[in-house]
């Protein structure tokens, strides 16, 4: 997950300072992978002690990167931290904005980014459900306008998925996805704009069937999570459906299996549920997790997921075939 670098030295991307907007829980990450890959980031939010509480997330995010392994250059000591949006963008070869979910505040941040830098300077937002078609509107540039989004957490999951709006140039797209490929995450480039993106529409696939059952009374919300973290989770891990279905067929790949479980596969999709999140369900939902949480805590379920998570990413580097 280490940065490519040139034999000067300097990232094969071009870029070397990445201008962070909006240092909550994802622009902090964010931070902390930048730093981590050996790049400069210049950080901006309005927040009342955002800058100390930046720093801590770094340090905190600091180990786990480690463990992973560090670019060259990499150290903390080279975030900046600025109050005023245009400060911090001086300088910057690519923003990455992480801004509250609002329409009308994007586009006016966005706005204020277009004028501040120059026009081939790459702006992306993480924003996990505004379409970047209406985000780019007030832009007198909009053709730099990308969405570069990642999945939770940043520092630690390489997924990002890159999508251009309606006035977005190709070549905006291409430098985001080779400079998130350069310093070692998993870009894909969803083609079209759809809510929820590629990621978030899978799992909200799931999640409506998980909720389903519960609301029906056929698990609990530990028989669901104990299914799908020691069942197909396990293998999703490693590869994805396709792949998972591909490997199931046998010799005969994935075309044998479509041939022969084609007819219930599509039995399954028509008996799946579409459950609405009522008070009821609500409370159902929140009784089960309660329950599961018993005697552990949030902080120390979160450290050994990303202590696991660093295990695996380490060993999915080592794999020789499996994407």
């Amino acid at each position: 997950m280490q940065q490519q670098v040139s034999p000067k030295g300097k990232p094969k991307s071009g870029i070397a300072r990445v201008a962070v907007v909006g240092t909550g829980v994802i622009g902090a990450s964010w931070a902390a992978y930048f730093l981590a890959q050996g790049l400069e980031v210049s950080a901006v939010d309005p927040m009342p002690q955002a800058e100390e509480k930046l720093r801590a997330a770094i340090a905190r995010h600091w180990p786990s990167l480690q463990a992973l392994g560090l670019a060259e250059h990499a150290s903390q000591e080279r975030l900046r931290f600025d109050d005023q949006l245009e400060a911090a963008l001086e300088g910057a070869d690519f923003v990455q904005e992480n801004g509250p979910e609002r329409e009308d505040l994007k586009i006016d941040l966005f706005r204020r980014m277009d004028a501040a830098l120059p026009a081939q300077v790459v702006l992306a937002s993480s924003s996990s459900g505004l379409l970047m078609s209406k985000v780019q509107a007030a832009c007198r540039h909009p053709q730099r306008v990308v969405l570069g989004h990642p999945f939770n957490p940043p520092h630690l999951i390489p997924l990002v998925e890159v999508i251009g709006g309606a006035q977005t140039s190709p070549e905006a797209v291409q430098t985001a996805l080779d400079f998130y490929a350069a310093i070692g995450k998993k870009p894909i480039h969803v083609r079209k704009e759809v809510k929820g993106h590629i990621a978030n529409r899978l799992q909200a696939a799931l999640w409506r069937e998980a909720f389903h059952l519960v609301e029906q009374g056929v698990a609990s919300t530990e028989d669901i999570d104990t299914a799908i973290a020691y069942g197909p989770g396990l293998r999703w891990a490693l590869m994805g459906p396709y792949l998972n279905l591909h490997m199931s067929g046998g010799e005969g790949g994935i075309q044998h299996l479509l041939d022969h479980l084609g007819g219930p596969i599509e039995s399954w999709w028509a008996d799946l549920g579409a459950p609405a999140l009522t008070d009821a369900l609500k409370a159902t939902v929140r009784a089960g997790v309660e329950e599961q949480m018993t005697g552990k805590s949030s902080t120390d379920i979160a450290a050994e997921r990303d202590q696991l998570l660093v295990q695996l990413l380490a060993a999915k580097s080592r794999a020789r075939v499996i994407p």
